[in-house]
């Protein structure tokens, strides 16, 4: 039988989801246009691709130093900083694939299709409020492979394994999503910014490895 305790306690946890929630999505949809605004400079700029050790140095640093701040306002510094550093590495390879004979449509494709993905699975997370913590494992293993097989790529010059690894990242951020929001909705997670940053990076990785799919299968690659 539920005690009036149980049932303030209940709707408590759900205010706090519904406030993380909140928090949340306002953060990433500011942290999408900082970082659609530093990836429109690059663009017009036609700035340079940085290079894979300046990319992967400020990726990893800014994340590290936005985890380490997280639980302060100072966190939300480094989360723009972050964000507006992978806007600008985005701009180079938009330049690249709207250079394509059909570039245009390959991006508005993988940005239609990214936004259809995210705003589907995270609405099925949000109003089934099913918990998806089983994945977490799962997706650190495969997110990390996918992560080797892209350097062994790049480095090797396979282009095959490339088009592989760019569909395994389309599947590990949908599952990465579905994860996250779980964990949002069900106290999984508290900090909204973490939250924030783990959904722009699975929106990331999620539109860059639809560019490539799109445009191998368009038979520009």
């Amino acid at each position: 039988m539920l005690t009036n305790r149980s049932i303030a306690t209940a709707r408590e946890g759900v205010l706090a989801s519904n406030k993380l929630i909140r928090n949340t999505y306002l953060l990433l949809s500011m942290t999408l246009l900082f970082s659609a605004l530093t990836a429109g400079i690059s663009v017009m700029m036609n700035l340079p691709p940085m290079g894979l050790l300046i990319t992967l140095g400020g990726y990893f640093g800014l994340l590290f130093l936005t985890t380490k701040f997280s639980n302060s306002a100072l966190g939300l510094l480094f989360v723009f900083a972050l964000t507006g550093f992978m806007g600008l590495t985005l701009g180079p390879l938009i330049n690249a694939y709207l250079g394509l004979p059909n570039g245009g449509q390959i991006v508005a494709m993988a940005m239609g299709g990214t936004a259809v993905i995210f705003l589907g699975l995270s609405a099925y997370a949000i109003t089934t409020r099913k918990d998806f913590s089983f994945m977490g494992g799962f997706l650190m293993v495969g997110i990390l492979v996918a992560f080797l097989a892209g350097l062994a790529a790049f480095f090797f010059s396979m282009p095959g394994l490339s088009l592989a690894v760019s569909a395994m990242f389309v599947l590990l951020m949908s599952g990465l999503i579905l994860y996250q929001t779980s964990e949002i909705v069900n106290g999984g997670e508290t900090n909204y910014i973490l939250a924030t940053i783990t959904l722009f990076v699975s929106i990331y990785n999620l539109f860059t490895s639809l560019l490539q799919l799109l445009a191998a299968f368009s038979g520009e690659e």
